[in-house]
């Protein structure tokens, strides 16, 4: 990731200082970086893929650092990767076939039961998801922290955040771990910062100014600084044969122009130098320079700096390498975290391939620097969240967090799919209800009818002639009437038959009261002499 020992080759200018360096400032976040990280301490449940909240420990260790920034004062501003840019597909190809190896590695060692081992491999196996950092933007809406999603690079959002003004929303360093940052010209980048807020800082402006230390850039400026990363071998474009960063930074310091420099690399390397390397890069300079970003108050997508006429000739006004245009709808959607920015695919739509966090978890995931209650509720159908900093809402609200104080945010509701679903399906049957809709709900009426009118067939409040009944009879039904109301031990025996209530419930409790009713009778009957019971129930049903 990133330049290939660049920090290493920069290390008089390093400097080692502690984050409270830039309390009551804006800092950017390269969020990636942080998650990579976090994810290594659970790296075997991530690959995996098992359940438990100790796969989710990749958000305490980024939300303990956020945490650690708000306590010194700090404003964090975190800024996720976007989609993949085609002149990278070769490197993310390659990582991928690599994180592939050390998987299938890893699963040998466990099944060997080498535990350690496999979790060294599945640390190297681990990558970084969409749906991962959906489940942190969650988090950080529910804290009301400022975040945006790239249409493409982190670093170039960051950059581009990096050079605006601070009442203009800009951010005055960046953290990060990737060395990309200083080709792309941020002004200031922290690296390594430990747990504690120690880390190491690279700042442009004393790189370029100073000529006591070694190597001087005292003639370089940001072009000719990126030119030089360029040659030494980028995630855009592998470095010559033979050149790393000390001979680039040789050849730009002594010619001072590109076009030299790379003229020289022909004459030297021959047929090593691939033939259409002149071309490609330009184009890898181009990224740095003119990569596309998303514009926060214009809300749409546009290049880091103005593309040069010359430059545009040069590619034949053929600009996909920095990735495909995007509708300024569609690019805000992605900046605010609600569609994945890799397959362009709602996060609501697809519930199974996100894994919920609870509120509980986040409340864990705080840490002891949080200064309020986080508070997320996750659905289990919808892993987009109704998001608040002062009140619940019923309706799916998607919140841009903007500007850090009180500016404006833009909301976007969402109607649930089960909810349009039978919209439709009752719009669709008033305008035109199919014969088939009409039978289903004719016939659902019918069963519901003979349902409730089925009547039990030893029902004692069924009119019947008095010669009917035998002795015989009379004790089977008695009997049977005790069992069944044995069996249901209602316990709204209290409510008389010739009460008002009785009367207007349903037809199925007021044969079950009835019942009961009639075991009372019988009860009381029981204590009678045989003729007396007989009697009885005769004038029951001469009452009847």
């Amino acid at each position: 990731m990133g330049i290939k020992d660049l920090l290493r080759f920069m290390k008089p200018y390093v400097e080692t200082v502690h984050i409270k360096k830039y309390a009551g400032k804006r800092v950017g976040i390269d969020a990636y970086s942080w998650l990579h990280k976090g994810a290594y301490s659970c790296s075997m449940e991530l690959c995996l893929n098992s359940e438990g909240d100790k796969k989710l420990q990749y958000l305490n260790y980024f939300m303990h650092r956020i945490n650690m920034l708000r306590h010194y004062k700090i404003t964090p501003v975190v800024v996720f990767d976007g989609g993949n840019l085609p002149c990278k597909g070769a490197t993310e190809d390659e990582r991928h076939k690599r994180r592939k190896t050390n998987r299938d590695q890893a699963m040998l060692k466990l099944k060997e039961g080498n535990v350690a081992g496999a979790v060294e491999l599945f640390q190297r196996a681990v990558s970084v998801t969409p749906s991962m950092a959906h489940q942190l933007i969650q988090i950080l809406k529910s804290e009301n922290i400022e975040f945006v999603v790239a249409p493409y690079e982190a670093d170039a959002q960051l950059a581009y955040l990096s050079n605006l003004k601070e009442e203009k929303n800009g951010i005055v360093a960046v953290i990060s771990e990737d060395s990309d940052l200083l080709a792309y010209g941020c002004p200031a980048v922290f690296f390594k910062m430990d747990a504690h807020g120690n880390g190491q800082e690279v700042v442009l402006d004393h790189v370029f100014s100073c000529d006591t230390r070694v190597p001087s850039f005292r003639h370089f400026n940001k072009d000719l600084f990126t030119g030089m990363c360029v040659l030494a071998g980028c995630d855009f474009l592998p470095s010559v044969p033979g050149i790393g960063i000390t001979r680039a930074y040789n050849l730009v310091s002594k010619y001072r122009n590109l076009d030299r420099v790379l003229s020289t690399l022909k004459f030297e390397k021959g047929d090593q130098m691939p033939e259409d390397y002149a071309r490609s890069f330009r184009e890898a300079v181009a990224v740095f320079h003119h990569a596309r970003i998303y514009d926060v108050s214009l809300k749409r997508i546009k290049h880091l700096k103005p593309i040069p006429e010359e430059l545009l000739q040069f590619l034949d006004e053929e600009l996909d390498f920095l990735g495909p245009e995007i509708l300024p709808s569609l690019a805000t959607s992605i900046a605010q975290g609600n569609i994945d920015p890799c397959t362009m695919e709602a996060f609501n739509v697809f519930p199974s391939t996100v894994n919920h966090v609870s509120t509980a978890n986040i409340k864990k995931i705080c840490g002891p620097f949080s200064r309020q209650e986080a508070f997320t509720q996750a659905s289990k159908d919808s892993s987009v969240f109704a998001i608040s900093s002062n009140k619940s809402r019923k309706e799916t609200t998607v919140v841009e967090t903007t500007q850090a104080s009180d500016t404006e945010q833009t909301q976007c509701l969402f109607m649930d799919e089960s909810e349009c679903l039978e919209e439709a399906v009752a719009l669709q049957n008033m305008i035109c209800p199919s014969i088939s809709t009409r039978k289903m709900v004719g016939e659902e009426k019918k069963s519901h009818r003979k349902e409730v009118l089925k009547v039990p067939d030893n029902n004692p409040f069924r009119k019947r002639k008095v010669e009917e009944f035998e002795p015989d009879e009379m004790d089977s039904v008695t009997e049977l009437v005790s069992e069944v109301t044995e069996v249901e031990s209602l316990e709204v025996i209290c409510t008389i038959p010739e009460s008002q209530k009785s009367v207007e419930s349903k037809p199925v409790e007021r044969i079950v009261l009835k019942t009961v009713t009639k075991e009372k009778k019988v009860k009381r009957s029981n204590c009678q002499s045989s003729e007396n019971k007989k009697n009885t129930i005769l004038n029951f049903f001469s009452r009847v």
